[in-house]
């Protein structure tokens, strides 16, 4: 599977959702706490664009959106393909 890093929080209802999905299609997951480490807030926004709500989901090094943008993948049924190796 590609890595996949998830910026997110412990308090954020849909970082926990993101990370339940995700863990559910097996994938492994580098979880950042930007509340913990702050400074990752401000790579997370860089590498997303100037995004800086949460969580923030890379999968493969590709910036994907958020929690609601893996589950429209999941709904359309690409996101297995996705978190797949090529």
């Amino acid at each position: 599977m590609k890595p996949v890093t998830l910026y997110g929080s412990p308090w954020c209802s849909y970082s926990a959702l993101a990370r339940r999905l995700l863990i559910d299609k097996g994938a492994e997951i580098e979880d950042i706490d930007v509340i913990d480490e702050p400074e990752r807030r401000t790579e997370m926004v860089e590498r997303s664009g100037g995004r800086d709500t949460l969580p923030q989901i890379f999968i493969g090094g590709e910036y994907v959106g958020g929690f609601q943008a893996i589950h429209e993948l999941e709904q359309a049924g690409r996101l297995d393909r996705l978190i797949a190796d090529d």
